[in-house]
């Protein structure tokens, strides 16, 4: 499922380097509104819907960060 999340990222942002960064936000390449626009394609992509409260930076930082998240909403992520 981790590739499924890389994906949906690389839609959001073609050109930037997901692998390489280990903090999406603080790298820059996720801004406030890239990241309500991953927050959709996540809910679309895995059939859930993300409460406001849980729409944190720290929360869409990282692909492990995300993970966490969709697995909060009972999503099963997979180690690739």
């Amino acid at each position: 499922m981790q590739s499924k999340i890389y994906q949906t990222l690389k839609k959001i942002s073609p050109e930037s380097d997901f692998l390489g960064s280990t903090d999406f936000v603080e790298d820059g390449i996720l801004d406030s509104l890239s990241i309500v626009e991953l927050m959709v394609a996540l809910e679309k992509e895995f059939g859930i819907k993300i409460k406001g409260i849980d729409v944190l930076q720290e929360n869409f930082n990282s692909v492990e960060h995300i993970s966490k998240i969709l697995k909060k909403y009972g999503v099963l992520i997979d180690n690739p």
